[in-house]
């Protein structure tokens, strides 16, 4: 169940510590938004000097006001804090709202502080918010401990950022959304946003989890959360770039940057993942909408080429898709549209809507009646007609009253109908849109945000979860190739035959021992194809000598791996790794491999480890997947095969902590199974 937060978000009674009649302290905007709660519950003003704050009689301390305190906001210098949160506990407090900074942000004496005082909050069997943070604010149980007024709604925001949360307050409202909660993260040293996460989505009042959040701490912690939320979960993070990736030693960890992590974790989670504030906005009014596309089809409607087409590309580019509508349906638009006008999909009016301002209603009820649609995206200058500042003057008055008649009609049509209907206008605020926008027709003024929200609507692929990490196994000691090799070999990952020579006389019996064509590796390199330390398809005990000569005049290596030349006329090269990341621990990349494994860059990311069945769902996804099927006359190779041994890899990588980075590169797989032929660990 986790933990309970029911102190945190429905107190018996609040007390705000360091409050203050000075507008320029923070504890005097929040005494003021507790006052707003008009005595829902009991609220103590605590200032050190005592007298009147905001009218009302301020007590000296927390011990001076005589009764127990469920919830105390801390506001006061990072000096007093620790004292404030020791009264607080003795007064009885279940929770702590610690706005005070000056803790982990400020280095490692600031985080020994934050540690300390969050140790005793724990061993008192209370829960702390912050310390750093800006409050937070429960619309659903009148409890206001921020310093902005948040329009009550179904969306709990959990931010790192206070700023942000005014600017969505700001995008939400043309959307009718708003807050159900608001709680600012700050430093997390006590309640999580993964406990938040789990609280918000138990939480009735709550429809949908709004997240910010520029340091998860445990992502892996917050996917299984969301995971398991059973409510969408909205996701805005910042520092997606690809530093991660620098330093790396492996192809795996070169190509696995923060942003691949994070859209990976999101995807097994079912999060949906944004970009920017705005988009936040427009997926959560797309989720909060009453209609649920039950497919990807949508129908768009136009009164302008230039808008269908770009409406087209925008709906493709939001994963949707915009299919030739059939002859039924093109008939019936024939019936109500004139000849110029287009009626594959877009259906472009091509000005038919100044003649008749209903053939817009017409037209969106067949399309939303046809079969072989399942949204509609109308697009272009509806709106403009009854528009006050469109310039059609007094002759348009006739084009304005039957531009609000259609959109009367189209909004009766949309309410007796199941599937989504968004609209983007060039006049979203006229009369007309208004009247769709009550109806609950989602209204945008960019083209691609009403193409998002219709890709929020509509239904996504089923999310795999997050599979459970797998007991830790025995530590490798080291990393050489032979001893990874020998390891992913007793994992089950099969192998061709090697053995590791030193000298010519080993060499000689290793040639006794099986026969070519022939691989030589020189060993200790972690890249040993761009060192020149590998030399394949020698033919016999021959050609293998004169290469070990070569070779080791020229890099000199301690010793090398002698091994069986597997054929790969019908494989398919494949690269599988897995990188350890600091937030959401083992990461799996699965992608077409060999030497060109990092120019090719045909990859995709989950976290490990993953299953057969759902790393079987990761290489159909790749570009080159046609691949596995046969191309240009070869058979098809093992593709189950291949999702067992990446199953077997990244169980083997997740099992082993002290693994910074492995990969096995090549993977060859042939129709009959597959072989590794190369693998490569990192240690942390």
């Amino acid at each position: 169940m986790g933990r309970d937060l029911s102190a945190l978000f429905d107190p018996v009674s609040v007390a705000v510590v360091g409050a203050s009649d000075d507008p320029a302290k923070y504890g005097h905007a929040i005494a003021a938004q507790a006052l707003r709660a008009n005595g829902r519950r009991p609220l103590h003003l605590v200032n050190r000097r005592g007298g009147t704050v905001l009218g009302r009689i301020a007590a000296p301390s927390l011990s001076a006001i005589g009764e127990p305190v469920d919830l105390a906001v801390v506001s006061v210098p990072a000096a007093g804090f620790e004292d404030a949160v020791d009264e607080a506990l003795a007064c009885g407090a279940r929770a702590i709202v610690a706005i005070t900074a000056g803790f982990a942000e400020t280095g490692d004496a600031g985080r020994a502080r934050q540690h300390a005082v969050a140790e005793r909050v724990r061993a008192a069997g209370a829960v702390m918010v912050g310390p750093n943070c800006l409050g937070l604010a429960d619309n659903t149980t009148e409890l206001f401990l921020a310093s902005d007024t948040f329009t009550p709604g179904g969306v709990a925001l959990l931010s790192q950022s206070g700023n942000l949360a005014l600017e969505l307050q700001l995008r939400f409202r043309p959307h009718g959304l708003g807050f159900s909660r608001f709680v600012s993260l700050g430093n997390q040293a006590d309640v999580t946003l993964v406990d938040l996460l789990a609280d918000c989505a138990r939480h009735e009042g709550t429809h949908a989890i709004a997240v910010y959040a520029e340091d998860f701490a445990d992502g892996r912690a917050f996917a299984e959360a969301a995971a398991e939320a059973g409510k969408p979960v909205v996701l805005l993070t910042a520092g997606r770039g690809d530093a991660s990736a620098r330093g790396a030693q492996s192809h795996t960890g070169a190509l696995t940057t923060s942003a691949d992590v994070v859209s990976a974790a999101c995807r097994d989670a079912g999060v949906e993942l944004v970009a920017t504030p705005r988009e936040l906005t427009v997926v959560l009014a797309g989720l909060n909408s009453a209609r649920r596309a039950t497919g990807r089809r949508v129908a768009v409607l136009t009164d302008g080429g230039g808008h269908g087409a770009i409406a087209a590309d925008a709906v493709e580019a939001a994963g949707l898709t915009v299919p030739e509508l059939r002859r039924p349906t093109r008939d019936r638009l024939r019936e109500i549209l004139w000849d110029q006008s287009a009626v594959a999909n877009p259906v472009d009016l091509a000005g038919m809507g100044e003649q008749n301002a209903g053939s817009y209603a017409e037209t969106v009820t067949a399309l939303l009646a046809a079969e072989e649609t399942d949204a509609v995206l109308m697009t272009g200058y509806f709106g403009g007609y009854a528009a006050a500042d469109s310039g059609l003057g007094a002759g348009g008055a006739a084009l304005a009253d039957g531009e609000q008649a259609a959109a009367r009609l189209i909004a009766a049509r949309h309410r007796a109908t199941a599937k989504p209907l968004v609209v983007q206008s060039m006049y979203p605020g006229s009369p007309s849109c208004r009247t769709l926008a009550a109806a609950g027709v989602l209204v945008f003024t960019a083209t691609e945000d009403a193409a998002r929200a219709l890709a929020a609507t509509a239904p996504r692929a089923p999310h795999t979860g997050v599979t459970p990490l797998p007991p830790p196994a025995s530590p490798l000691r080291e990393s050489g190739y032979l001893r990874t090799r020998r390891a992913l070999e007793a994992a089950g990952l099969a192998f061709p035959a090697a053995r590791e020579v030193h000298d010519e006389s080993e060499l000689a019996a290793v040639t006794q021992e099986f026969g070519g064509p022939y691989v030589l590796k020189a060993l200790h390199l972690l890249h040993k194809s761009d060192s020149g330390g590998v030399a394949l398809g020698l033919a016999g005990p021959g050609e293998l000598l004169a290469a070990f000569q070569e070779m080791h005049a020229r890099l000199g290596a301690a010793s090398y791996s002698v091994e069986t030349m597997a054929d790969p006329t019908d494989g398919v090269e494949l690269i599988v790794g897995v990188k350890r990341d600091p937030r959401f621990g083992p990461v799996a990349m699965v992608g077409l491999g060999g030497v060109l494994a990092e120019a090719l860059h045909d990859v995709a990311f989950a976290l490990a480890p993953v299953p057969a069945d759902r790393a079987l769902d990761l290489l159909r996804g790749l570009r080159t997947a046609a691949l596995l099927d046969g191309v240009r006359g070869k058979p098809p190779v093992d593709a189950a095969a291949a999702a067992a041994a990446v199953e077997t890899i990244t169980t083997f990588a997740a099992a082993h902590p002290e693994i910074a980075e492995i990969e096995v590169n090549p993977l060859l797989v042939r129709p009959d199974g597959v072989l590794a032929l190369d693998s490569r660990a990192v240690l942390a």
